[in-house]
């Protein structure tokens, strides 16, 4: 009786040993399951961690190649008559903004431009009139504004819902979409310390710096004065500000602007900085045979064809070039763009470089190429 009950137990016990293992055996292959699913989801995660991952680079390598050239890709198709107003047409600069809107109206035959200006830049009352005829009369399409008084023309385009771009000059306005131009403090910081250099070679050892400007107020004006200062301070020069002339963006006025400086620095100064390069030229020749400014640097801003003869020949030293041309066709261009749903950015640039007679020849063919000369 003994013996039956101890094999009982024993059997119990084997059975109860080997319903354990089982157990065991079970949770192992449970947690072993449990820990690949969670190295599994472990390794999802990250492979998608390193997908979003891709997808910004794509983004941000796509929003890369965007900036290069915003308008690539844009359609221009479509029948529209785009209005562009400068502030004005009489000067070579101007000139080749206008031969910019027009090539883009060569190559784009269902685009019709239509160019005007005031006959200079203080005939303030004849852009307005301009401006405000033209948004009143329904017949364009689109239009590009280059403003003679920023602040006026912003209250002459509020709430107008067809698009407007600004060109040349930036107008802070929400109407406003694109301003395609020169980030001119950027571009006259570059002049500046260009300057200084040259200033360096030709043996001034004080190296300062007075600028002949244009209107008094005007944005593009204070944004060239404020990169010549610092292009110029930085590079080891000293801008004379409280003796900045005011010129109103003429050669006459630069002509007396630069007869006050020789009065008040028979000395001579080592940079004169102006607002463009029909000042600059005029600067030049009214300092020309007065001794102490024979080395003096003559810097202008724009690059245009009589600059780069004038740097050639000897008469101004440097110039800022603006790609005026390239601002006349970006300008429709984005324009067209926008009637067509492409979404712009607040600036595109239409480039900038320093001229000197190491590129002046290739500048001036490219200009002449233009102008269709």
């Amino acid at each position: 009786m003994f013996k039956k009950a101890l094999v009982v137990l024993m059997a119990a016990s084997a059975l109860s040993f080997a319903l354990t293992g089982c157990d065991k055996t079970e949770t192992k292959t449970e947690n072993a399951g449990t820990e690949a699913k969670s190295e599994e989801a472990k390794s999802g995660e990250a492979k998608s961690e390193e997908a979003k991952e891709e997808k910004k680079e794509e983004k941000a390598e796509a929003k890369s190649d965007s900036s290069e050239d915003p308008l690539a890709g844009a359609s221009f198709e479509g029948d529209y008559k785009i209005d562009v107003i400068l502030k004005t047409t009489s000067s070579e600069y101007w000139s080749y903004v206008v031969a910019g809107a027009k090539a883009f109206e060569k190559d784009h035959p269902n685009v019709k431009v239509e160019v005007k200006g005031a006959s200079s830049e203080t005939a303030y009352d004849e852009q307005q009139n301009m401006i405000e005829t033209d948004l009143n009369s329904g017949s364009y399409d689109g239009y590009v504004i280059a403003p003679l008084q920023a602040d006026l023309v912003k209250t002459l385009i509020a709430g107008q819902t067809k698009p407007i771009v600004a060109v040349d000059t930036n107008i802070d306005a929400k109407e406003v979409l694109s301003f395609v131009g020169t980030a001119n403090d950027t571009a006259a910081k570059e002049g500046g310390k260009a300057a200084v250099e040259e200033a360096k070679k030709r043996g001034w050892t004080e190296i300062k710096a007075i600028s002949i400007s244009g209107v008094q107020g005007d944005g593009t004006a204070t944004a060239r004065l404020k990169g010549y200062q610092e292009g110029i301070n930085e590079a080891g020069g000293e801008f004379l500000e409280k003796e900045i002339q005011y010129a109103d963006a003429v050669a006459d006025k630069a002509v007396t602007s630069m007869e006050a400086i020789m009065q008040n620095h028979p000395e001579g100064i080592a940079i004169i900085a102006c607002n463009n390069d029909d000042m600059a030229i005029a600067a030049a020749r009214a300092a020309k045979g007065n001794e102490a400014y024979k080395n003096t640097i003559f810097m202008g801003f724009d690059g245009i064809k009589s600059a780069c003869e004038a740097i050639l020949d000897g008469t101004e030293s440097m110039s800022v070039a603006q790609e005026a041309y390239d601002m006349g066709y970006k300008s429709v261009a984005a324009t067209v763009a926008k009637l067509n749903g492409t979404e712009l950015p607040e600036f595109i640039n239409s480039g900038v470089s320093v001229i000197t007679k190491d590129n002046a020849q290739k500048r001036l063919d490219d200009l002449n190429s233009y102008l269709g000369k």
